[in-house]
């Protein structure tokens, strides 16, 4: 891998879809998606505060969490066969309908081996809908415009999640209302992809199926850091409730910390996303890596109560949060048009088997040090991210900016100091090793 390059692009440069037109293929999936987000950010807090109310162990809870993304292993590979047989909208009208009725199940019982088993059923279904909605983007989408495109996927999905997440001080953790609740907003996610128009979705006669191993060659840079990027928002998502109960926030402080990072998201995805279009997705991967583990670093330095905390926990989101985005775009860019579906479920399996990791990663550190070790934890994950970004730009170059500069977005010139500092370091450090 070390001296393997990422060769050139090869994805086409889509339908050409003006935004009119862009809008109006999209919206019942965007709609449908908010509304599963916003039931699985309620759901998933509701059983983290749930799963620490009644006294579970860290380790236990840990492996509650990590069922959801194990289900993420299962899910992308049999979502993938199911579109090819029977389509975009009746496979996400399938997976909504399980994921509802497991919600649910979830609710009802409080045996661990339960949590597990309908966390993973959670999982599949929640990964099965993710290959769904990139596929359909992707297909949708061309290089110049994938990374906004994929943005606003990003900012749907990351500002329902964090939306559902505020509104858990409404409901009892532990009472079924709350999950019932979350099954019904999940159940209506159907009715706007369902009135789609069948036109409108990806057609997979031309499809191709590709390997992960194939993946890799062609894009390594795609397969690492997507698999990095999972463990650090697995142990992000799994364990950030748990490590707010610990350090004694109330519940609506709870859901607040927990949504914070979905505020600061929806607010940095877009800047973040558009830069890395116009200039090297790895450097813009690099500077928003290394930001979040920045930022975890501040959150060691004093209270979890106190106010700024919450303002760093937002900011910590905000640069986190977009790292999928720019490994979904820079991956897109270099495979084939006809293995767009296959790739973007081969990149939902490789975050879920990361995101399986996370949670005992954060649970370790959390075993070891206290409740901080959750924040040590963030700390390493996305140096580590940040640092395998440096090692590709050394392994393989490419210019900075990928237009000329009069046509570069104004986020893309935020972006080009810090940029250009990466590049010229990485640069000037190889000579000297050489």
């Amino acid at each position: 891998m070390s001296g393997s390059p990422d060769p050139s692009p090869l994805a086409s440069d889509g339908p050409g879809f003006r935004r009119r037109d862009l809008a109006l293929a999209s919206w019942g999936l965007f709609v449908g998606l908010a509304l599963v987000m916003l039931a699985g950010g309620l759901f998933a807090t509701l059983l983290g505060v749930r799963s620490e109310r009644t006294g579970l162990p860290t380790a236990v809870s840990s492996l509650i969490s990590a069922s959801y993304y194990l289900g993420f292993l299962v899910g992308s590979r049999a979502t993938l066969r199911g579109l090819g047989k029977v389509g975009h909208i009746r496979v996400y009208s399938a997976l909504a309908s399980l994921l509802a009725a497991a919600m649910v199940g979830v609710g009802i019982t409080e045996s661990p081996v339960a949590w597990s088993l309908l966390r993973l059923v959670t999982g599949m279904c929640t990964a099965g809908l993710y290959v769904v909605a990139e596929s359909w983007l992707n297909d949708l989408a061309s290089n110049s415009n994938r990374g906004r495109l994929l943005a606003v996927y990003g900012v749907v999905t990351t500002a329902f999640f964090g939306l559902g997440q505020i509104v858990l001080f409404t409901f009892n953790p532990l009472a079924v209302t709350g999950f019932a609740v979350a099954a019904i907003i999940t159940s209506l996610a159907v009715a706007p992809v369902a009135l789609s128009e069948a036109a409108v979705a990806p057609n997979l006669e031309e499809a191709e199926d590709i390997s992960l191993r194939e993946l890799s060659r062609v894009v390594p840079t795609g397969v690492f850091s997507c698999l990095l990027v999972g463990i650090a928002h697995g142990a992000t998502y799994g364990m950030a409730a748990i490590y707010a109960t610990r350090v004694g926030l109330t519940t609506a402080q709870i859901g607040l910390f927990v949504a914070l990072p979905g505020v600061g998201g929806v607010l940095l995805q877009w800047p973040i996303s558009a830069a890395s279009d116009d200039l090297d997705r790895r450097a813009v991967g690099v500077a928003a890596a290394a930001g979040a583990a920045g930022v975890a670093s501040l959150l060691l330095l004093g209270s979890p109560q106190r106010p700024m905390a919450f303002v760093l926990v937002a900011l910590l989101g905000g640069l986190s949060f977009p790292l999928y985005s720019i490994v979904g775009a820079y991956t897109n860019d270099w495979v084939a048009p006809e293995h767009l579906n296959a790739a973007a479920s081969q990149l939902v399996t490789l975050y879920g088997m990361g995101a399986v990791f996370g949670p005992f990663v954060a649970a370790g550190a959390m075993i070891a040090v206290g409740p901080t070790g959750f924040l040590w934890a963030l700390v390493g994950l996305h140096a580590a991210v940040a640092l395998f970004f440096c090692y590709r730009m050394l392994a393989w170059r490419s210019p900075l900016v990928k237009r000329p500069w009069g046509e570069i977005s104004l986020p893309a010139r935020a972006f080009f100091v810090p940029a250009t500092i990466i590049a010229f370091g990485l640069r000037r450090g190889r000579r000297r090793d050489a």
